[in-house]
């Protein structure tokens, strides 16, 4: 019962004051698991480097591993609400504030500026992304990869193609899915 208790109290703690994302969280997280002797140093490092090649939230999953080597299914499921169960109450009250305060003409504003911010970032990830892996600086010389080149023209055509056939866009998942499959084909899965 000790060891719940102790990944309650730390992912708490990890999830409470984890502000910035998981990387401004990774010495807190460090400081809790080598605090309660979960993982070594050398484990832990580790335990990001997969915890980033997976999909969801580094904080999630480490917090998934850890609770899981420590108390199996449980330990897992414990570790897992306990750093999220913050996160989510805060988005609870926040949402709670803001449907009171969403016709508010200085609030609306913000959020169509945020929303604006919002897709210029997205859009310059995606094209620094794109033109990184299309055209790269590796090794101290510039590359151009072919195989990603058509992969992206394929993808553009395809969503072009998509909305002028079917008058709407695909779904993102729609998108990704075949980009994937492509990529496999490509380079040769």
């Amino acid at each position: 019962m000790t060891v719940f208790l102790d990944l309650i109290r730390g992912f708490l703690k990890v999830g409470c004051f984890a502000f910035g994302g998981a990387y401004g969280a990774i010495s807190l997280i460090r400081n809790v698991a080598l605090s309660h002797g979960w993982l070594t140093d050398e484990a832990l490092s580790y335990i990001f480097a997969v915890s980033e090649s997976t999909p969801g939230p580094i904080m999630v999953n480490l917090a998934t591993f850890v609770g899981s080597s420590k108390a199996g299914f449980w330990g897992a499921l414990v570790a897992t609400i306990a750093v999220v169960t913050p996160a989510f109450i805060i988005m609870l009250l926040f949402a709670e504030a803001l449907n009171h305060l969403v016709g508010h003409p200085h609030v609306d504003a913000l959020l169509d500026g945020l929303k604006s911010t919002v897709i210029g970032i997205i859009g310059a990830t995606g094209v620094y992304l794109t033109a990184h892996n299309v055209i790269g600086h590796h090794d101290g010389a510039w590359t151009f990869d072919i195989r990603a080149a058509v992969i992206t023209a394929a993808t553009v055509a395809l969503i072009v193609g998509w909305t002028k056939i079917r008058k709407k866009k695909p779904s993102t998942i729609t998108v990704i899915l075949i980009s994937a499959v492509m990529g496999m084909i490509v380079y040769g899965v």
